[in-house]
């Protein structure tokens, strides 16, 4: 055999062992998601204290049920008030989360994130969706969901109601549908689920999710008829509808005793009010000192928003629910409007729910205030908008005409307004309630004409009287 012979072999010999040893090699298996963040329940809302209103259902679920929960607020309440010092502004924001990490401590929930979107009051959830970047902020809570893998989601109620109506609150609710429906698809924020190239390594740009479809979906609501702590007159139900919470979904009582802490649920959502003092936290530390949880006893009712899983509507929370992963399930999405002849709506944010609730499979949401609602503010001031449309082939003047209660007055900047083919006209109207005297309803209706011809009526029922809305 020549050297060179030899020299060829000796190669080709090498070449097969280290390819025999690298085909002998295993890859290490997939690392799993890391299970320190999962979650049973995710709380989605808008400011630290939102947790008290559904403090109750948390205490039973995290104490006794041992359901691992976990919270996003998507603000730090900077710009709520101050009841306990002299901070504000971003001051008070850095306040109100210690507050709610302590409040949320005390029953074992430590995954808790925080969203940079502003406490934006009012009642216009738009104008606290566009404050907070919706897009920047749907891709944090997605990114959220696909970390703690809830099986079940909870949120505000995403609907304007006579109460409290936070925008915040709505806003948040909003951004939890859409994170529902969203994070089990891979092409919505893709980033958040492409492999990083060098996991040990530096500067990974994509993120290593996995898609995640929760199962369930929740709602609490702050309207005024949803009776605790805060409010509880019974002047405040609609005599045009039963109760948004009658029948509508599972009840918790507060009343009952917690077996591992031996106290009503209504005694450990006074003691986690305590814990709040920038805001109401007075009222627990009253209820604390006197030993009277009366205040906080009401039941607490949830709402069914969607279940993938089954399970009767007023059965519990997590009837149905099982461990483990389930396929994405697509919802309807936005269909274009068809519009033919001449007519008159109301205007956002209603308008923008009753696409919104289309959209995203909860028609059940349109059943439950069927004739649009609204509250003045303390000043006594409401605004509502409209839209005139015309969707037909010729150009028309239509005529608003309002038919309120004695008392009211209304500024209207025109009363006639030219309508082109296939355009929708948008409609301001500001209003004045009487003088602030005993809580009431009233129904207010305009009506629209297109020369002889009717274009349509709206009616908004409204509740007037000594009820502390928020601005619009």
């Amino acid at each position: 055999m020549t050297f060179e012979t030899f020299r060829s072999a000796t190669v080709t010999l090498a070449f097969c062992l280290a390819m025999c040893a690298a085909q002998a090699q295993v890859a290490p298996s997939l690392p799993q998601p890391d299970d320190r963040y999962k979650a049973d329940l995710l709380l989605v809302v808008a400011h630290p204290d939102d947790d008290v209103v559904i403090g109750g259902y948390l205490a039973r679920i995290a104490l006794d049920q041992h359901k691992r929960v976990a919270v996003v607020y998507c603000t730090r309440g900077d710009g709520g008030g101050n009841s306990a010092g002299f901070e504000a502004g971003a001051a008070l924001g850095q306040l109100r989360e210690i507050e709610a990490r302590r409040a949320l401590a005390g029953w074992g929930i430590e995954n808790v994130w925080f969203l940079n979107g502003h406490d934006t009051p009012g009642q216009n959830v738009l104008r606290s969706l566009d404050s907070w970047n919706h897009g920047l902020a749907l891709d944090e809570v997605i990114r959220i969901v696909r970390i703690a893998r809830p099986e079940v989601i909870l949120t505000w109620l995403p609907d304007p109601v006579v109460g409290e109506n936070h925008e915040d609150h709505q806003a948040s609710a909003v951004l939890a549908v859409e994170a529902f429906d969203a994070a089990g698809d891979p092409t919505r924020f893709p980033g958040q689920v492409s492999p990083p190239r060098d996991r040990t390594g530096m500067a990974n740009l994509t993120e290593g999710l996995r898609p995640w479809q929760p199962k369930k979906l929740y709602f609490f609501s702050d309207a005024f008829e949803v009776f605790g702590p805060y409010w509880h007159d019974p002047a405040v139900k609609s005599p045009f509808r039963k109760a948004i919470i009658d029948g509508t979904g599972p009840t918790y009582r507060n009343t009952d005793i917690s077996t591992s802490r031996h106290k009503s649920y209504a005694q450990l959502m006074a003691e986690q009010q305590t814990f709040y003092l920038t805001q109401e936290g007075e009222i627990g530390v009253k209820a604390v000192r006197s030993g009277s949880y009366a205040g906080f006893e009401d039941p607490m009712h949830l709402i069914p928003g969607k279940s993938l899983v089954g399970g009767s509507a007023t059965g519990d929370v997590f009837e149905g629910v099982s461990q483990g992963p389930i396929d994405f399930a697509r919802v309807r999405g936005y269909e274009a409007e068809t519009r033919s002849g001449l007519s008159f709506e109301i205007g956002d944010p209603w308008r923008f729910y009753a696409l919104f609730w289309k959209a995203h499979d909860l028609d059940g949401l349109a059943q439950l205030i069927p004739v649009p609602e609204a509250t003045p503010d303390e000043s006594g001031k409401l605004t509502l908008d409209f839209l005139a449309c015309n969707g037909t082939a010729d150009a028309a003047e239509i005529a608003i005409e309002p038919r309120l209660p004695a008392g009211w007055t209304e500024r209207m900047a025109y009363s006639r307004y030219p309508v082109r083919p296939g355009e929708c006209y948008p409609i301001q109207a500001q209003l004045a309630a009487p003088p602030a005297g005993e809580s009431h309803w009233e129904e207010l209706t305009w009506t629209a004409m297109a020369g002889a011809k009717p274009a349509g009526s709206v009616t908004v029922r409204v509740f007037a009287g000594k009820n502390g809305g928020l601005p619009q």
